[in-house]
């Protein structure tokens, strides 16, 4: 495969056994190529200006500077950058606090190493991945006042569900027996009615607002 095609990734983690687990896992895909290696949330953001990594993996819990901050910090220096947690911890509170603060996907370290290359490659392309004790602490989330969001249909809810959910596109296509081109209408009709800037903020949203209950 071509250097150029290779997504640039970044792991930030206060362990250096999980840093040296990922890298490990990363040398088994030829488009994935580990640019560098942060031990805290102040170093990741430095070492993301300079390395330009297209997709950061972030741990949740780090000392002084967490996860949530982290990634709030490098979406300010480094826009462009999809970041993707990966951790051992689903609480509810912590896996909305990343996708409002702009992670494109929340999954666990007990991940395989396949499934993981798919959530890096997924991320890069501005895609959500969410494990499945991540989407249950999305969709259980607690209940906010119910006029926001009024405006949206009741396609476009069952739609927004499956997104927060960590569908893709064409899995919801096929769910709903609809076109992939409907579906990306109904997406992009729910994150304009939203005001969000990405599917990931509709869902974060959605969650914060209660439209998931």
């Amino acid at each position: 495969m071509a250097e150029q095609t290779r997504i640039r990734v970044m792991t930030v983690d206060d362990h250096e056994i999980m840093r040296g687990g990922i890298r490990f896992v990363l040398l088994a895909f030829d488009d994935l190529e580990l640019v560098a290696e942060a031990r805290s949330g102040e170093e990741a953001v430095r070492l993301c200006a300079e390395a330009k990594p297209e997709v950061v993996l972030m741990d949740m819990k780090m000392p002084e500077m967490d996860g949530i901050a982290t990634t709030k910090a490098i979406k300010e220096v480094c826009p462009e950058t999809q970041i993707l947690v990966l951790t051992s911890f689903h609480d509810k509170d912590l896996v909305q606090g990343a996708m409002q603060a702009g992670a494109v996907g929340y999954v666990l370290k007990d991940t395989s190493k396949d499934e993981l290359a798919e959530a890096i490659r997924a991320a890069r392309s501005g895609h959500t991945t969410l494990s499945p004790e991540a989407a249950d602490a999305l969709v259980g989330a607690s209940a906010a006042p119910a006029q926001f969001g009024e405006e949206l249909t009741d396609k476009e809810r069952e739609v927004l569900v499956l997104v927060a959910k960590g569908f893709s596109n064409n899995q919801i296509a096929e769910r709903l027996h609809r076109s992939p081109f409907t579906v990306r209408h109904h997406v992009s009709q729910v994150i304009s009615k939203l005001g969000a800037v990405n599917r990931a903020e509709a869902a974060a949203l959605a969650v914060q607002r209660g439209l998931l209950d």
